[in-house]
């Protein structure tokens, strides 16, 4: 089925949107950059091209390399593009009721044989293809941030997601350069699921006059060989985004490990929201 898959379709072109349509077109596929407003579409573009910008410069890629993969890439405005693309890549915002009415429109638009990814990090695939006439072409390809470095792909199989659908997508996946990993679809898949309730703890340590923030995270980098303590990858992830997940997982499974902590809650209220907003955990100049 892989070898149907010449056109991909990225829904969202921030920072994960834009470096997936990045990955895809070095990859060789003929790539369409979309979203809802033109200059969202330009500034992921933009944010592209100085990525490999920066790549000529340090010698990893030729100048004519650079110019090959950006002809790869086409601009959209318009989600009836959808039908010239074999796999789509939804990367918009993490929430359940954008995603569903991105899926029911895209079902609509595209052919019958074209593939319905979503980049979500915890929302379930199964629910979000249950919107679509084509349940067993929808999966989850969970790419990590920053795209263009990190290799793992985490790729979930909803409910119905056929074989075919899945060896497709794996298959796609190392083209890609990047290494698949399987898992099932539930809350928060594995990632988050090992990852968000580890944040929390960090958060729950200073929150219970433990230690300080820096502690945490000298422990964790120190002790634990992380090159960034936890405390430091929530305001680099995003506070609201943490807070999200844990929601998630907390709803999902109906078990109180899961609770978000209280500062957490508290920080986001306060729109301390990390990096992104020059404060969380931390301030940013």
């Amino acid at each position: 089925m892989s070898q149907n898959i010449l056109t991909i379709m990225v829904v969202g072109a921030g920072q994960m949107g834009s470096g997936i349509a990045q990955v895809a077109a070095h990859a060789g596929f003929q790539v369409l950059l979309h979203d809802m407003k033109e200059e969202f579409v330009n500034r992921g573009y933009g944010a592209i091209e100085n990525n490999l910008a920066r790549q000529v410069e340090k010698g990893k890629l030729t100048s004519d390399e650079k110019e090959a993969i950006l002809s790869r890439i086409n601009t959209s405005t318009e989600l009836e593009n959808g039908r010239e693309a074999d796999l789509v890549i939804e990367a918009i915002v993490e929430n359940m009721e954008a995603k569903e009415q991105l899926f029911s429109q895209l079902d609509q638009i595209c052919p019958s044989h074209t593939i319905l990814a979503s980049n979500t990090s915890s929302l379930p695939i199964t629910e979000i293809a249950a919107v679509t006439k084509r349940p067993e072409q929808v999966i989850g390809m969970h790419f990590m941030n920053p795209v263009p470095v990190m290799k793992l792909v985490e790729i979930i199989r909803g409910l119905q997601t056929s074989d075919a659908v899945y060896e497709c997508v794996e298959d796609l996946t190392k083209k890609m350069g990047k290494v698949p990993v399987s898992c099932n679809d539930f809350p928060g898949f594995i990632s988050n699921r090992v990852l968000m309730p580890m944040i929390n703890e960090a958060i729950y340590c200073v929150y219970e006059g433990i230690a300080t923030k820096e502690a945490v995270d000298d422990i964790m980098k120190l002790g634990m060989n992380h090159p960034m303590g936890p405390i430091t990858l929530a305001d680099f992830i995003g506070l609201d985004t943490c807070l999200y997940i844990m929601e998630v997982l907390h709803e999902g499974f109906g078990d109180s490990k899961y609770r978000p902590c209280p500062l957490l809650r508290q920080y986001v209220k306060a729109g301390w929201l990390g990096k992104k907003s020059g404060r969380g955990f931390y301030v940013y100049e």
